[in-house]
């Protein structure tokens, strides 16, 4: 049976003839929709879909010329409407992550509060030098080149300074993991 007397067949609901068309195509369109995918299970759901309507619209068929053609163009726009969706879909979520964060932010400002508040009563007990060292890296926005210039000190100087702080706000909040990203973020 040639493919238009399949779909000729499909309009008055053959069963038989829809079977023939979907064994005939399904592989072929799911290996094309694949491409475009890079996931099987989604390439596939995505050419069955297109089988379903097929069958669901049968009576509104009209294809007159080719029907390789019309099912890899129907796959193919298939795809595209899966794709926007799932970009929508993925928007929508990815607003929702954000305003989850915005409102934990929100929430938590009596925290960070208080971290301000610990980290500089650590940076007051720290060494003059050492203080002044870090206030011109965090605060300043000073290599530690142009500290050590300023200061007429060696970058070995510097660095060890910056060792001794960054390990005495560790310790000062007592192995905090977020504390070197909420110390990152407070100083630039």
């Amino acid at each position: 049976m040639q493919d238009l007397d399949l779909i000729h067949a499909i309009k008055l609901d053959d069963k038989n003839a829809f079977e023939v068309l979907f064994q005939k195509y399904y592989t072929n369109l799911v290996n094309y929709i694949l491409v475009y995918t890079q996931h099987k299970p989604t390439a596939e759901d995505i050419v069955q879909q297109v089988f379903i309507n097929i069958w669901v619209k049968r009576s509104e068929l009209n294809v007159t010329k080719s029907v390789k053609g019309y099912l890899y163009t129907v796959a193919h726009r298939a795809y595209i409407d899966f794709y926007r969706s799932t970009k929508r879909r993925d928007a929508f979520f990815d607003e929702l992550k954000e305003k989850a964060l915005r409102d934990a932010i929100k929430e938590n400002k009596h925290i960070v509060k208080q971290r301000i508040r610990k980290l500089q009563q650590i940076v007051e007990t720290l060494p003059p030098k050492c203080k002044e060292i870090l206030e011109l890296n965090k605060l300043h926005g000073l290599k530690y080149q142009e500290i050590a210039e300023k200061l007429q000190i060696s970058v070995k100087t510097v660095e060890s300074q910056m060792r001794i702080a960054y390990q005495r706000i560790r310790e000062g909040f007592d192995n905090d993991s977020t504390v070197l990203v909420f110390i990152t973020d407070l100083f630039t």
